[in-house]
This record gives structure tokens, sequence and C-alpha cells, in this order.
């Protein structure tokens, strides 16, 4: 193994900034496996959902009684009776979410397997049993790529080594920590090899040689691992306004916070997140969507009835979801293009527009040109009929001109009973070339 790192010191090194180096080992074929992927469940859960808190980081700047009721107390009330991952895994493919990453230790060092490193874990609550042998089985199960979180920010362990609890004094960091630095390699080795086969790792915390050096814990232990955040850009509750050099991959909440937040929670719409799919599959990135399960253990309804209006969109729509690459122009005013990978296909994604049900409406695309054979559809749905209007011809038309493709579509399949489905048609182009101006 130590060729392939010597390697990767040399050619395959990458700059954050002037101060952080990036070190990335995953192997070429593999960034393209998981660019492929697009569209995963990220999940955050700790005990301290319990409570509805923000994950971990109550703990900084903490009164030495609330750390000491967090710590002791606190866990006692993780007990969730109705925790079904076969269920959180059957949404996950529905959505159309091909892998999962889940929170094995968040950055108060709790963990949610069966560690043998502490005993500050979830098999040492009133639930007792190993959450993530049985969420990354069930996912498995389901046919998704395997995934998880682990952070080496441990506030639990400088509590216990009697070292303020912070996240950017030099005493917390790994890099001048020893025991902290043995200690979570340790726990990452555990995670690698005690769990079945693991695809993805998202390797968070503050500081990016502990991550660096989780990495190639991982690598070592199984050199086809991708790992994400610590080897590549994982833009953060943003999107880039321009593709980045793939892979990347942005990761977002449904609502404000990370964990489930019983009160006080804002969430963005389906369209919002259809929109945010559509926008990251464009750019040549893939997109990882949180959900927050509650401390009974379950999705709630809002993240569900979220999560059922992108499956909905996605069964339309699924083939523009995959096996695609940006187009040469990624959009053009609301309208995002992709393309199918080694194929002469164009997918034209609608967005921004308010559309009444039997509507016809013209659209320029500036950068698509047909050929003698181009053929042209919106997903779902024959072109053939309008319900309950026989005189009408809902067949899809395309126009060239010295502007670029005109293309003429209606939408006509019922959706919703009240015809107002507010979600983005997508436009699929066969054996078009790109039109340059």
């Amino acid at each position: 193994m130590k060729y392939i790192f010597l390697y990767a010191l040399l050619f395959n090194l990458s700059f954050t900034n002037a101060q952080e180096k990036i070190l990335n080992l995953n192997k070429p074929e593999r960034e393209v496996w998981f660019t492929d992927l697009g569209f995963g469940m990220f999940i955050h859960w700790s005990y301290d959902v319990t409570l509805g808190m923000v994950i971990s980081h109550s703990m900084v700047g903490a009164s030495e009684d609330y750390l000491n009721r967090y710590i002791q107390e606190l866990p006692k009330y993780f007990n969730p009776e109705n925790f079904n991952p076969e269920e959180w895994a059957l949404i996950a493919r529905r959505s159309g979410m091909k892998y999962v990453v889940f929170t094995t230790k968040h950055h108060n060092g709790f963990c949610m397997y069966d560690t043998q490193t502490t005993d500050y874990k979830v098999t040492n609550t009133p639930f007792r049993r190993d959450v993530t042998r049985e969420i990354l089985d069930a996912f498995r199960k389901q046919g998704l790529a395997i995934g998880i979180y682990y952070s080496p920010d441990d506030f639990y362990f400088l509590h216990q080594q009697g070292t303020l609890i912070s996240r950017r004094r030099q005493e917390a960091l790994a890099s001048s920590n020893p025991e902290l630095n043995a200690y979570v390699k340790k726990q990452m080795s555990e995670l690698m090899t005690n769990y079945g086969k693991i695809d993805i790792v998202f390797l968070d915390g503050y500081e990016q040689f502990a991550k660096t050096e989780l990495a190639k814990v991982c690598w070592e232990i199984n050199p086809d691992v991708i790992v994400t955040r610590g080897a590549m850009e994982t833009p953060e509750q943003y999107l880039p306004d321009q593709p980045l050099p793939s892979p990347w991959e942005a990761c977002y909440t449904m609502g404000n916070q990370w964990q489930f937040r019983p009160t006080n929670e804002q969430y963005k719409s389906a369209y919002e997140i259809i929109r945010m799919l559509i926008q990251t599959r464009a750019q040549g990135g893939n997109l990882l969507l949180n959900v927050g399960p509650t401390a009974e253990g379950v999705i709630s309804e809002e993240q569900r009835a979220i999560l059922n209006e992108v499956a909905l969109w996605m069964f339309i729509n699924r083939e523009s979801m995959e096996n695609i690459e940006p187009w040469h122009i990624i959009r053009e005013g609301e309208t995002w293009l992709t393309k199918k990978k080694n194929e002469n296909t164009v997918y034209a994604y609608l967005t921004g527009i308010e559309w009444p049900y039997g509507e016809r409406k013209e659209f320029l695309l500036k950068s698509v040109k047909s050929t003698p054979r181009t053929k042209i559809m919106v997903l779902g749905h024959n072109g053939k009929v309008l319900e309950y209007q026989p005189e009408v011809d809902p067949a899809p038309i395309y126009t060239s001109s010295d502007l670029g493709l005109i293309i003429s579509i209606i939408r006509g399949q019922r959706i919703y009973n009240d015809r107002k489905w507010p979600n983005p048609l997508v436009v699929k182009l066969e054996n078009v070339v790109y039109r340059e101006d």
C-alpha cells in the first residue's frame, strides 16, 4: 500500500487554501461510480434528539453542571421504541436515493455503534441495540450503497481528558493531542472492519489533518472505499454557481437543523428540494439530503411528505437522473440541461414555471441543434392523449431556427386531482447535438 500513498502525495494533492492540503486516494473508477449514484440519504441521529436540540454543539461552552447532566443523564432517555430502519431504507429507495450516510459518531463523541473503545455508546442506553448495524443491514437489503459519517472531533474525550471542550483551540485538535489521535483511529478501524463492506466515508470535523489521517486508515482497509468530505469538495447548505471538477457532493438539511427538531422548524418545500437535485446533477455533483429521525425512531410526517413528493417526481423522471453528465451549457434561464452519457440525448428540466394542465408552451434552447433523427418527448407522457379532451393533440413539437431549437409541449399528465401539480417537467431530446453561438 505504501506505493499508493506515495503516488497520491506526488500527483493527487489538491488545495482548499494555502494552509490545508487534501489527500485524495479515491480510485478514479470508483469516483465515477460514486457520481453515478447521484442522490443519497444523510441521517443525523444521536441521543440528544430526545430534547430536540442541535446535535453535539451545545457541549461547547457549556457549564460543568450542564456537561455532567448531558453525559450522565441524557443517554438514559434514549429508547426509540418505534425504530424501524427497514422503513427508512424503503423510503430512501422509493425516493430514488442510491446510497445512505449514517452518523456513527458526531462531535459529542457518543458512539451510535457497539465500540470497544468507550462505554459512551448506544448499547449502554435503555435501547441497548447497535443501531448502526441494523441501519446498514436494512439499507443493504434495499440495494443501496453503504456510507458512514464519522467525526474525529470528540467533546466527550476532551472532557474526560480534562481538556477544555472547543473547536479551534490547539489542544483540542488531533494533530497536537496524541491520545485523541490514537483513539479516533481505533474507532475508524472498528467501523471499517466490523460492519461489512463500507462503500463511502464522510469525515467531518474541524481539522483537515485528522480527516486525512482517518482517510488513510479507510483506504488501507478498503482501497475501493470513497472518501467524500476529507478528500473532495462537499459544499454544505449551498450549491456552487458553476460545475466543480467531479466528483463533488452537496449536503443539505430539509429544515434548518440536521437533527430532528420538534418545534420551531421550517422545512423546505418538495419543489425546492427537487430543484436543488436538478441543479446539483446538472453541475455534475451528488445531492446528500438529510433526514432527522425523531426520538421515537421514526421519520416525521413532515419529512415523509416531502420525500413522498420527491419520490413521485423521481418515479416520473428517474431516467433523467441516471447515467448523466453536464451538458455544454448547464442552464438557459430557468431551464437546466444534462446529457446522457455516451449518447446524443439531452434532458431539459423546465423549472420556475406556473403551468396549468392542458396548456401548451414554447421554449427556446439556444445550445441544442436538431438532426434528421431527432425525437422529443415529455418524460412520463406518451404525447398522444389529453384526458377528457379528444380534440386536442398533445404531441410535443420541435422547430429549428437561427436562434436554436424551439420546443412546444403540453403539460398533459394528470398527477393531482386538481391538475395543479407544481413540479418541473422534463423534456427528453434524442439525437441532438451542441449548437455553438
